[in-house]
């Protein structure tokens, strides 16, 4: 594993990826490449919603490109604490180029 600034520090532990065409992405990390192509473990989708609470689609072993992704660290304690079927907020907008 090389390159990916700051990813090294982030594996095996819990991550959130925000996909261009704007899909929430959050699995525990377990490797990356040089085009900092991502491999998630334990992973699932995100669906936000105005109307009901969040959908999460389970996915598993999961693998993203590394083009046009962001990625974040998630506060363990903080996520731990959010009731997630109570939350809406408006679907992420994918990224027009």
């Amino acid at each position: 594993m090389s390159s990916g600034p700051g990813l090294e520090s982030l594996v095996d532990q819990q991550i959130s990826i925000i996909t261009n065409d704007g899909r929430n992405i959050v699995g525990i990390l377990k490797g990356f490449d040089q085009a900092t192509n991502i491999i998630l473990d334990e992973s699932h989708e995100r669906v936000y919603s105005t109307k009901q609470g969040v959908q999460q689609l389970v996915l598993g072993l999961y693998i993203i490109r590394g083009d046009n992704i962001v990625v974040g660290e998630l506060d363990e304690e903080l996520e731990a604490s959010l009731d997630l079927s109570k939350l809406r907020a408006q679907p992420l907008k994918p990224v027009i180029h």
